[in-house]
């Protein structure tokens, strides 16, 4: 389970200054704020791509959008919301491009058999899950990690995706249908659970 920063009360307060003062070129707030999210992020990111160097830049990326436009957050949602709506639109940006050169490439998602070893099997689960996470759509696998590693709500999730909660909703269904079919090991149900089972 990932750390996950409060989302209210002194956390937000603290953070809802900050933006405040990087709004009016502060770097010391900025760099504050920096480490505030980067681990954050840093273990949100490397679990959608497995690529170090395409995390950083889409962290990087993010930064300088919330430097550059610090001064247009009104406070309307929790910075939290705000900041992790940019990292979004830069990561599904960023995975699209580096599917389509995959796609170029014609290189396969990297596959990971299970042994029937006890002590390595959660490892080799986790490596399972990171396969198959790679093969859903952007939307649907940066969905799915906003809410169960991030800890967002759907409500929340709409906010950050910029889109209406049920499609929030429809793409997690989507996305849990799927990878209970490519990892029937983790639902404890050979060939998988039923997809309708997960509609609740």
């Amino acid at each position: 389970m990932a750390e996950v920063t409060p989302r209210g009360g002194s956390s937000a307060a603290r953070e809802l200054e900050l933006i405040a003062r990087v709004a009016r070129h502060d770097r010391r707030a900025f760099e504050e704020l920096y480490n505030l999210y980067h681990r954050r992020l840093a273990r949100f990111l490397m679990r959608l791509t497995r690529r170090y160097d395409l995390a950083e830049e889409i962290i990087n990326d993010t930064f300088w959008v919330v430097w550059r436009n610090a001064g247009s957050f009104r406070g309307d949602s929790q910075p939290s919301t705000w900041i992790l709506g940019i990292a979004y639109r830069k990561a599904r940006n960023a995975f699209r491009s580096a599917a389509r050169a995959r796609a170029r490439e014609n290189l396969s998602p990297p596959s990971f058999p299970l042994t029937t070893e006890a002590p390595a099997r959660a490892e080799e689960l986790r490596d399972w899950l990171a396969a198959a996470l790679s093969e859903l759509p952007v939307e649907q696998r940066l969905a799915v990690e906003l809410c169960y590693e991030l800890g967002h709500s759907c409500e929340e999730i709409s906010k950050i995706m910029g889109c209406p909660v049920n499609t929030v909703k429809t793409r997690l269904f989507h996305a849990r249908a799927k990878l209970q079919k490519r990892l029937p090991e983790l639902s404890g149900v050979p060939g998988g659970a039923a997809a309708g089972s997960e509609g609740s």
